[in-house]
C-alpha cells in the first residue's frame, strides 16, 4: 500500500449562476426538440411538406432561374457565354465567313477560341480579321473573355498506307525528313 494523498480538485465548483445558465440551456434544448418534433408530426398529418402561401425555398423554380443559379453557382458564366457565342456565330461573323469558318473550342484558362476553316484562303482571311472579331467577341461577351482566336485550316486527307508498307515507315514523310 501506497501513502498517497489524493490530489485535490483544482477546477472550482460550479456557483449558482452558473447552475442556472447550465439548466437553462438544457431546457432549451428540450423545449426546442419538443417543439420540431410536433412540427414533424403536423407536417405529416397536412400530407408532408409544403411552402404555404408565402415563396419560400422549397417551392418549385422556373428551369431557366435554375439554370441561371447553377451557372453562376459554379462560376460557368464565361464558358456559357462563349457557347452562346457559337450558337450565334453567324450573326457575329457575318453569313459569308460563318460559310466557311466555324468555332470548334474554347480554353477557359488560356482564353482562346479555337476556330477551323474549311480552305487555307479562308484561314488566311481569319487571321487578318482576328483582332477585329476578338474585339467584336470581348464587347459581347465582357472585356478579356476572349484574349486570342487561333486559326486552324482544313484537315488534310487522311494517310492511307498500301499493302506493301514497311513496319515502322511513315510513309513517303520518311525519305524527306
Amino acid at each position: 500500500m501506497t501513502n498517497e494523498e489524493p490530489v485535490p480538485d483544482k477546477t472550482p465548483e460550479p456557483s449558482g449562476v452558473d447552475l442556472a445558465r447550465v439548466a437553462l440551456r438544457a431546457a432549451k434544448e428540450h423545449a426546442r426538440a419538443r417543439g420540431d418534433a410536433a412540427q414533424q408530426k403536423k407536417q405529416a398529418r397536412r400530407g408532408g411538406l409544403r411552402s404555404g402561401a408565402r415563396a419560400d425555398g422549397r417551392d418549385p423554380m422556373a428551369l431557366g432561374a435554375a439554370i441561371n443559379r447553377l451557372i453562376t453557382e459554379r462560376g460557368w458564366e464565361t464558358p456559357a457565354a462563349v457557347g452562346g457565342v457559337m450558337g450565334r456565330w453567324p450573326q457575329i461573323v457575318g453569313e459569308d465567313v460563318a460559310k466557311h469558318c466555324e468555332p470548334e473550342k474554347y480554353d477557359e484558362d488560356e482564353r482562346v477560341l479555337v476556330v477551323r476553316c474549311d480552305s487555307t484562303a479562308w484561314a488566311t482571311n481569319l487571321r487578318l480579321l482576328a483582332p477585329t472579331l476578338v474585339a467584336r467577341l470581348n464587347e459581347d461577351l465582357g472585356h478579356g473573355a476572349v484574349r486570342v482566336i487561333k486559326v486552324n485550316g482544313p484537315n488534310g486527307p487522311a494517310r492511307r498506307y498500301g499493302p506493301l508498307r514497311a513496319p515502322g515507315s511513315r510513309g513517303p514523310g520518311d525519305t524527306y525528313g
